[in-house]
């Protein structure tokens, strides 16, 4: 095979690789909508969707890692749930599939951005389950 083939497979392969996000998952110029160090040190706003995670106890059904228990896996979900979608479904809920509306908690409305950025965080294979700490901190 010769060189510029090689160098074409090789692109297209690294391209396939790469997740694409919706328009409305990305923040403002395509990035991520969270940052990571170390797999363990986010952004502030991050961090405040982890602590929102964590102050209501969403590990009862999706599990502590995200994994899913009576709720499903997060780290799944968020693979293909669009940040409309996700928004939709935690302010307004799934009351027929026991996924409670929290648009009447105030953190949760507060936070729903940086909810998203965790979770999709986690999603991703960004940010490492367990305790997590801001960035230069």
């Amino acid at each position: 095979m010769n060189k510029f083939v090689t160098l074409m497979l090789s692109a297209a392969a690294f391209v396939a690789a790469v997740p694409v996000l919706a328009d409305d998952d990305a923040a403002p110029g395509g990035a991520a909508p969270y940052k990571v160090a170390n797999g363990n040190q986010v952004d502030a706003q991050t961090l405040s969707g982890w602590k929102t995670w964590r102050a209501l106890a969403c590990e009862r059904c999706h599990g502590a890692a995200q994994e899913g228990m009576v709720g499903p896996s997060l780290v799944n979900s968020l693979k293909t749930l669009t940040r409309d979608q996700f928004k939709q479904t935690v302010l307004h809920g799934r009351i027929d599939k026991g996924m409670p509306n929290f648009d009447g908690s105030k953190m949760v409305v507060e936070n729903i951005d940086n909810l998203y950025a965790y979770l999709k965080g986690r999603s991703d294979g960004a940010i490492q389950p367990g305790r997590l700490q801001e960035i230069g901190k």
